[in-house]
């Protein structure tokens, strides 16, 4: 049977007034090193025999169990909650502090959250202390499901960077969000795969993620949220969930994927520099009839990567940097996890017979 990329539903919601509380279970003391986080500046410190003041908060580093209660409390003042009302529709979304100066502060959160008002309409951002305050867009990118609002709040505390290309299956992870509009959200799960070959949205204005996967409770309006390591870490923005009925919105099913944060940085911060960012460039025009494993090259662009690396029209790339691409969708999917400029090794079949691999340096074009 072909194996076929995910068509998955990244939708969010207004959310709703529940009654209920948060229940946490016992555990044993964890294992590892003990530290103190300044809830400002997001300094780490060797804990004390007397522990962390009221300024810091209690982690443990190293532990082989995940201590989400701390994870929580370190995180949580990070993560906002987002609005937006316009002509085109309504709801709400989540996003996290990626910078902060003395006067404003720069969040993270998808670009279906906020792409309602780009046009016209009012973003407002709700901190972990009940505050509410404007945001204005500074850039956004369809293609990458990624956005940066601003707003005039500074001296916030910001989500120290992980390394995605470090994570692996089976490791744990937390999700913080607004599901359903209801603030400061925690869930915890697993990493249940990598490299997930993910599309959302309408023909025309799809994006392509190269998601993680994960099982950890992700419903509507986590959607720019934050996925953490063991650590604390974000590891991805929450971006996406599979739904069991087209076009559907459904709850969590254990299926949530989630934008790598070291493919999101590049664009987060080309959209910070100039309101834009860019995506790499394979050179290459599919052939969208081609129902075989793998992604049959209709032609070449001139000039392009493709064509100055030899690959010729009709090839059917099998393998990028080794991993198998099962069809169109992955083959995008895969070339825009990467930054214009990288070079890659393309392994195709050749339209004569046999198979090659090919090193291709990556164009550079506008991202939608």
């Amino acid at each position: 049977m072909k194996r076929t990329s995910t068509k998955v539903i990244a939708g969010f919601l207004l959310g709703a007034t529940l009654a209920g509380g948060v229940a946490t279970a016992a555990t044993s003391e964890p294992l590892g090193v003990k530290v103190c986080v300044d809830k400002r500046t997001q300094a780490i410190f060797l804990a004390g025999s007397n522990g962390c003041s009221t300024s810091r908060t209690a982690l443990t580093l190293g532990a082989p169990t995940i201590d989400v209660k701390s994870i929580a409390s370190l995180v949580t003042p990070s993560v906002v909650s987002i609005k937006v009302v316009a002509a085109a529709g309504s709801g709400s979304g989540s996003g996290w502090v990626y910078k902060s100066d003395k006067t404003t502060s720069l969040i993270v959160t998808n670009n279906h959250v906020i792409e309602a008002a780009a046009v016209s309409g009012t973003i407002t951002v709700e901190l972990v202390n009940g505050d509410v305050v404007p945001a204005q867009i500074v850039g956004r990118d369809i293609a990458y499901d990624l956005a940066v609002i601003k707003i005039n709040r500074g001296n916030l505390p910001t989500v120290t960077l992980g390394d995605s290309s470090k994570i692996s299956v089976g490791e744990s992870v937390v999700a913080i969000g607004s599901p359903l509009g209801l603030a400061s959200t925690v869930t915890s799960g697993i990493i249940s795969a990598l490299n997930r070959p993910v599309t959302t949205g309408t023909f025309g204005s799809e994006s392509f993620v190269n998601a993680i996967q994960t099982d950890a409770a992700i419903n509507p309006g986590n959607s720019g949220g934050a996925l953490l390591d063991s650590r604390g870490r974000i590891i991805g923005v929450n971006s996406a969930i599979a739904t069991l009925s087209s076009g559907g919105v459904s709850g969590s099913i254990g299926l949530g994927f989630s934008i790598p944060i070291n493919e999101a940085k590049r664009v987060i911060d080309e959209l910070i520099a100039t309101g834009k960012s860019t995506r790499p460039v394979l050179g290459i025009f599919f052939d969208t009839t081609y129902t075989g494993t793998g992604a049959k090259i209709l032609r070449l662009s001139p000039n392009e990567g493709a064509e100055k690396a030899g690959i010729p029209a009709g090839s059917v790339i099998t393998a990028i940097d080794g991993v198998k691409i099962a069809d169109q969708v992955g083959a995008i999917v895969k070339i825009r996890s990467y930054a214009p400029g990288v070079t890659v090794t393309v392994t195709v079949e050749l339209p004569t017979g046999g198979s090659k691999s090919f090193k291709v340096t990556l164009g550079s074009a506008p991202s939608n």
